[in-house]
């Protein structure tokens, strides 16, 4: 199909994307890879009657270490991101995972977080390392932690004025997985369980178990107290309340949930 007319603009700057979103309201969108909005425009699901194209700024481009953290751009490629020898193991698996190689080259980390898809690996990653988001709007700077970020279906914590800036994420050194189980290579993943060692525990973010990203609460919990990885998998669907659909129940997710989970805990280690 053929999108809706638009008006089509470029920002040079973050604060420029702030100003045109301020000046156009509601109205508009911001236009990154272009991988989630285009198709969305294609079927008219999102009709923007401004696209404002901040893929011509640089400088939110960059991966850095910073010390007990590393910082990325909000607008820094997957493959980019895949292929860094400061970002975390799992983050960097996770962003190498990502369509195909098209689609890594084209598609930025803050767009996929920005969408909030929760059938997307992305943010179940950023939910297990403990990442943090920086976001520029109208009032100013400030951050907000990946728990608080997802809001609802495809529904965030960004303003219609706010621009995400960049992702930090604290270091990890423990074992580390990802569970991914689709019906074919690149396809969205039906469940996905993405798990991070820390400290005698693990943050544990699940993929397309519910309307937003999710953190496996019960998983986290159970091995905080030392469950064995056979019973804190049994609760890895406490919490969660997955969609059904053509490709699973309600009742398979759960069960899929479960298995990944276990799974993860045991590649990850102790």
């Amino acid at each position: 199909m053929i999108p809706a007319k638009f008006e089509y603009v470029r920002a040079s700057s973050a604060d420029e994307a702030v100003s045109l979103l301020q000046q156009h309201g509601e109205d508009a969108k911001l236009l990154a890879g272009g991988h989630s909005l285009i198709p969305l425009m294609r079927l008219r699901l999102a009709t923007p009657a401004v696209l404002i194209d901040i893929g011509p700024v640089k400088d939110l481009s960059y991966v850095k270490d910073a010390g007990d953290h590393v910082v990325i751009g909000a607008l820094t490629r997957h493959r980019d991101v895949e292929t860094s020898e400061v970002v975390p193991p799992l983050l960097a698996h996770v962003a190498g995972q990502v369509g195909d190689p098209q689609v890594r080259h084209r598609g930025t980390i803050g767009g996929s977080i920005a969408h909030g898809d929760p059938a997307s690996d992305l943010p179940a990653a950023l939910i297990a390392l403990g990442g943090t988001l920086v976001v520029r709007g109208a009032d100013g700077e400030r951050t907000v932690g990946i728990d608080d970020f997802f809001t609802g279906f495809l529904e965030t914590a960004l303003g219609p004025t706010d621009v995400l800036t960049e992702i930090r994420v604290p270091k990890a050194s423990g074992g580390w997985s990802f569970q991914k189980f689709n019906r074919r290579a690149q396809d969205w993943a039906i469940v996905g369980v993405a798990l991070q060692r820390r400290n005698g525990g693990a943050g544990v973010g699940l993929v397309n178990m519910g309307s937003t990203p999710l953190r496996a609460r019960a998983v986290e919990d159970a091995v905080a107290s030392g469950a064995t990885a056979e019973a804190a998998s049994a609760v890895a669907d406490q919490g969660a309340e997955p969609p059904t659909d053509l490709n699973a129940s309600v009742e398979f997710r759960q069960h899929l949930v479960r298995v990944l989970t276990r799974r993860a805990l045991e590649e990850a280690g102790g």
